[in-house]
């Protein structure tokens, strides 16, 4: 084939951002239909250029059985995500995922064990990975140069929301049917970014606010310690309610200390590392010599489209993804060891226990109440940080 046909599960406004996207930046692929039953997203694809040659399923059943499509984006409730992937997959189709890849760890193991089976391309929307701010650090912490990790800390708390925007949707903000709060629907990213860079602890202490800034039953503010096997430690604050926000991660390694913030890296790299000076140095006082530099990173993010690009990319011609599926795992465990922790009041030790969170969760779920809408148009561009 020389274009991936792709079709979209899930056409709210991130589902109609993806049509966009492959309609006008993905020459490598041909959006071939969509699902969805409101008309007011088929007016939107519609309107959309070449959006009137996309067929419009009223199901994804209907899609699967039409054979229209190569591949499928899926960006539907969190709640669906593991059903219509698995699906899609028995389908014979490959498939890239919105994060989370699951509310439950479950879930995420169960789409992993039938893309294996099946040997179809599995792909994670974790765009933030395209960044180059956080593709030079992930760089230089993987290089070694600096030495192991002895600190890190990540306040992400630019993900500001208004009360009308978890009034916007039914299933925003419930344990029903989102499957949790800023863990599950902003910070997916920031998580995923946490771990890339800097691996994954072994456990976990953290302290949730649910519905703290907002009225919803959900978290919308954490502050979480880590440890690593290393002895190493991290913080991580995240949080929907509080502006203008931070981004700003901070990592001190044996051999110095680098800050990422507003699209910069300042690099500090000490003449001798952390441990060689405090075993050897004779004189009581004093610290290593440091010389420091700010790298601005050269490009663009590619943000969704990259993804998109690349996903079509790997099954046309083998190259690599930017996210591989599976690895949507990590940042999973970590959200459900949060929510698990703040639950329980324990530390949590990772891998969790995926059985026991997934009834925790759904005992939360069966008391969660219905929502009623309150539509407003949402301007998805102002969600991405800068």
């Amino acid at each position: 084939m020389d274009k991936l046909r792709i079709a979209i599960i899930g056409f709210g406004a991130m589902g109609q951002s993806h049509a966009r996207t492959i309609l006008t930046e993905v020459p490598e692929a041909r959006l071939t239909a969509v699902v969805t039953t409101h008309e007011d997203a088929i007016a939107n694809l519609r309107a959309m250029p070449g959006g009137e040659q996309v067929r419009v399923f009223p199901s994804a059943e209907a899609l699967f059985a039409s054979r229209v499509a190569d591949a499928v984006i899926i960006s539907s409730v969190h709640r669906l995500h593991a059903g219509q992937a698995i699906a899609a997959f028995r389908a014979g189709l490959h498939v890239l995922l919105e994060k989370p890849v699951g509310v439950t760890t479950l879930e995420a193991a169960a789409i992993e064990a039938e893309a294996e089976r099946t040997g179809l391309a599995y792909a994670a929307m974790f765009n933030v990975r395209t960044y180059p701010i956080w593709k030079e650090l992930r760089r230089i912490v993987s290089s070694g140069e600096m030495g192991e990790l002895r600190r890190v800390s990540y306040i992400v708390t630019d993900w500001f929301r208004a009360q009308s925007y978890y009034d916007s949707a039914a299933w925003r903000a419930t344990w029903k049917r989102d499957g949790g709060g800023v863990l599950f629907n902003q910070a997916p990213h920031s998580l995923d970014i946490f771990q890339w860079i800097c691996g994954m602890p072994v456990r976990l202490r953290a302290f949730c606010g649910f519905g703290r800034w907002h009225d919803i039953e959900v978290e919308d503010d954490v502050t979480c310690y880590m440890e690593y096997a290393n002895g190493a430690t991290g913080t991580l604050i995240t949080t929907t309610g509080e502006a203008p926000g931070t981004n700003r991660m901070e990592l001190a390694l044996d051999g110095g200390r680098i800050l990422a913030e507003d699209n910069q890296l300042t690099v500090t790299r000490l003449s001798r590392g952390c441990t060689d000076f405090i075993r050897n140095y004779p004189s009581g006082y004093g610290k290593p010599d440091a010389v420091t530099e700010v790298i601005r990173p050269e490009g663009t993010a590619e943000m969704h489209g990259g993804v998109i690009r690349a996903f079509a990319a790997h099954i046309l011609h083998g190259t690599p993804l930017i996210a591989d599926g599976r690895e949507g795992m990590a940042s999973l465990q970590l959200a459900c060891g949060m929510l698990l922790s703040a639950w329980t009041g324990e530390t949590v030790t990772l891998p969790i226990d995926g059985a026991r969170y997934a009834a925790l969760l759904e005992e939360r779920a069966a008391k969660s109440p219905d929502k009623v809408a309150k539509p407003v148009v949402l301007d998805l561009s102002k969600s991405y940080q800068k």
